[in-house]
């Protein structure tokens, strides 16, 4: 079993940076996890469409068939930290190949990607920046693997 996240673009705050290693070391204790940035997809058009279709391309090659895809999406559904964990164990558990988590561009997916994905999590009805919600969803992902240990780090 693994986990992948995949990311559109780069992370340009070094604090950014930092907390998003921090919190990849501290799931690495727990599972196979890799962070996959793709660079975004901005260049050689400027409209939406153009955009998310090349980027929703650039995210499925990175799928494999057997893969179980959630995307973050504002438009998913909201879930608690002990909802969030209980979903993350009954999907390793089903023994999928990987679970992949996956952040869009500025603009969100391609239909593509919406008719791939396998779920759909909102992190909140905030809107935060591409940039900060990888630090968000990566210290969501640490606090259920230790709400699946029973570690003290999340307070109920």
């Amino acid at each position: 079993m693994k986990i992948a996240f995949i990311c559109m673009g780069k992370t340009n705050f070094s604090f950014l940076r930092e907390g998003i290693e921090l919190y990849k070391n501290r799931i690495d204790h727990y599972i196979n996890f890799e962070v996959i940035e793709i660079p975004d997809k901005k260049q050689g058009g400027s409209d939406m469409v153009s955009i998310t279709k090349r980027e929703g391309e650039a995210i499925l090659s990175k799928i494999a068939a057997n893969d179980f895809l959630v995307i973050l999406d504002e438009k998913g559904k909201e879930m608690a930290s002990v909802e969030f964990a209980k979903f993350l164990s009954i999907k390793m558990n089903q023994q999928a190949k990987r679970i992949i988590f996956a952040i869009g561009g500025a603009y969100g997916f391609s239909e593509a990607v919406y008719d791939r994905a396998d779920a759909s999590f909102s992190l909140s009805k905030l809107t935060f920046s591409h940039q900060l919600v990888r630090i968000i969803f990566l210290e969501q992902l640490y606090r259920a693997f230790t709400i699946l240990r029973g570690e003290p780090y999340h307070h109920s």
